[in-house]
């Protein structure tokens, strides 16, 4: 069987102006990324990542530091992030109903970072949940497809047995493919997805006709170096 290593994006800039470039910690953690992998010997046959600038660095600065800048990227939308600035401006009305200063809250994230996580989380379970397809808001299924999709995608084009895939994407995208393989409740998905850490890795076996988890959020790039403050979620 081939493994799909996927690999969340190092920190990115929270309550800056341009939230999808990578903080100077997100550099360091990708950086690690690959400095572990490279002392464990292990090389990427080909790497995908999604649109996002965040992703792609993500996947430029690990592959330095394994020694395989000379291995290309493919752009696939399939494995983008999706848009929580849309689901957020969706369903944040009714938030400020039960929570007036939620607004304030979501425009000063970098400051508020765990009252913009509560805001941010409620926002999303109102999205998973929302089966009355009322609003402009493309549904949480819709994106799950999408992941799906760019999943059949790489595995169709990569039948050699053995191979070594990175995807260099974001946390909703691996809740996605987490909910795919193990069918659970977007609701328990999510549970898990406010777990995924900054580059941490999520390995899935494949075969033609078959795709299972084999590690979920794997951080010990960073737990080596025992350093509580290079860890990070956002």
């Amino acid at each position: 069987m081939g493994s799909i290593y996927l690999i969340r994006h190092g920190q990115a800039s929270l309550g800056a102006a341009n939230y999808d470039v990578l903080s100077p910690l997100g550099v360091q953690q990708s950086r690690l990324c690959g400095e572990f992998y490279q002392q464990q010997g292990l090389n990427f046959d080909h790497c995908y990542a999604g649109e996002m600038q965040r992703q792609i660095d993500t996947g430029r600065h690990t592959l330095a530091a394994m020694q395989q800048s000379d291995r290309s990227i493919s752009i696939d939308a399939a494995f983008n992030e999706y848009h929580s600035d849309q689901v957020v401006a969706t369903y944040l009305p009714k938030i400020i109903a039960q929570l007036p200063e939620a607004e304030f809250y979501i425009k000063n994230a970098g400051q508020y970072r765990k009252e913009f996580q509560r805001v941010f989380s409620s926002a999303i379970t109102l999205w998973i949940t929302d089966e009355s397809g009322s609003t402009d808001c493309p549904p949480w299924s819709e994106f799950v497809e999408q992941v799906r999709s760019g999943l059949q995608r790489v595995i169709a084009a990569h039948t050699t047995r053995g191979q070594n895939i990175a995807i260099f994407t974001s946390g909703g995208t691996i809740t996605a493919a987490l909910q795919l393989i193990t069918q659970m409740p977007a609701t328990s998905a999510f549970e898990l997805n406010w777990q995924i850490v900054n580059t941490s890795v999520s390995r899935l076996q494949y075969r033609k006709d078959k795709l299972s988890l084999a590690a979920f959020n794997s951080q010990a790039h960073l737990d080596v170096h025992q350093r509580a403050d290079w860890v990070s979620y956002r």
